[in-house]
């Protein structure tokens, strides 16, 4: 009995690093295809980390900021839905967003845009606001003030992102941005189906649900709420009422987050380094919403050791074949993972 405690004991402590401290060696069991979409009239992507699946699970929606980092006087649809070859079937949204972060699709296949604004040049005017737009691109709601920044019931500075729950609640991450003596809002707010101001909870800050750059949200199938609490380099996770319930290292410094009807949980990791985050490296991890083991780790194709910006995909996503979608900010790219 003895030996067999022993070796249960050496298993654990060698699957340990790999399920809590790091993650850089678990598998790569995918392939990378490049190029595989092709934006409308042949224009080039912009940075991007807008992306979600439609709720047929074959088509995607991604947002990219018009050929730059910016749309603002582009005449250009940022938001564009693809089949399956890559193929721009549908797009809008010309002239209303300026930096699209945030994409979420719900139930009625209703697609949800963050305007972050971010760090690009923006007029006044322009962005802190999340738009719901039907299949077809008609504005159905706005959240926020536009061109506006604030905090209390009615305004945003740079949201991040929003998901939609079962019930109809909206779930908003406030906001982008950690630069020194960046005045931001770093918390949770929460609406009711018709926009309606519910609650909020969270501060600046790193104990349990304080925030430093919330900047991606999702959701498992019992409901409880994933935060990229990505300043801080970890995972919160909240009941509904903003009830903490855990806090997770092992998916890196999320900058997306996307959890698929299986409880898979996937965390772009676009900022690990030696500076920022060390032990960690950039990627996409792969694991249990469930048990937070990680089992996959898609490794960044530009390693940044000397903390130079961000690389690989902010935002990820997975179809209903099990391809994952990164979008990437800094190559200004969108490539997609297929299993060996």
């Amino acid at each position: 009995m003895n030996q067999l405690l022993m070796k249960l004991l050496l298993m654990l402590l060698t699957l340990l690093p790999l399920a809590l401290h790091g993650e850089n060696h678990a598998p790569n069991p995918y392939v990378t295809i490049e190029g595989w979409a092709k934006l409308p009239d042949g224009r080039q992507w912009g940075a991007t980390s807008a992306i979600y699946p439609a709720n047929d699970g074959k088509h995607m929606w991604i947002a990219d900021r018009c050929g730059s980092n910016s749309c603002v006087e582009s005449d250009v649809d940022p938001v564009v839905l693809f089949d399956q070859a890559g193929n721009a079937v549908l797009s809008f949204g010309a002239g209303m967003i300026a930096w699209p972060h945030g994409l979420y699709v719900d139930a009625d296949d209703n697609v949800w845009v963050a305007d972050a604004v971010g760090y690009a040049a923006v007029p006044k005017g322009w962005g802190h606001v999340i738009y719901k737009f039907s299949p077809k691109g008609e504005l159905l709601m706005t959240l926020g003030q536009k061109g506006e920044s604030g905090s209390g019931k009615t305004k945003f500075r740079k949201p991040s992102d929003m998901l939609v729950a079962p019930n109809g609640d909206i779930f908003v991450v406030d906001g982008h941005g950690s630069a020194p003596k960046e005045k931001v809002n770093n918390r949770v707010v929460k609406f009711n189906s018709q926009g309606s101001f519910l609650m909020e909870w969270g501060s600046s800050g790193s104990a349990n649900g304080e925030f430093k750059d919330p900047h991606a949200l999702a959701m498992d199938s019992t409901g409880r709420l994933f935060v990229g609490d990505r300043g801080n380099s970890r995972i919160q996770i909240f009941d509904q009422m903003g009830e903490h319930l855990a806090t997770w290292t092992q998916f890196g410094r999320p900058s997306g987050l996307f959890i698929d009807k299986n409880d898979v949980l996937y965390s772009a990791d676009s900022e690990s380094n030696a500076k920022r985050n060390q032990g960690y490296q950039r990627g996409i991890r792969i694991g249990s919403a469930k048990d937070g083991f990680v089992t996959a780790f898609i490794p960044d194709p530009e390693p940044d050791p000397d903390n130079k910006g961000t690389s690989a995909a902010e935002g990820v996503a997975v179809d209903a074949f099990g391809n994952v979608y990164g979008a990437e900010v800094g190559p200004r790219a969108v490539k997609k993972y297929v299993l060996k």
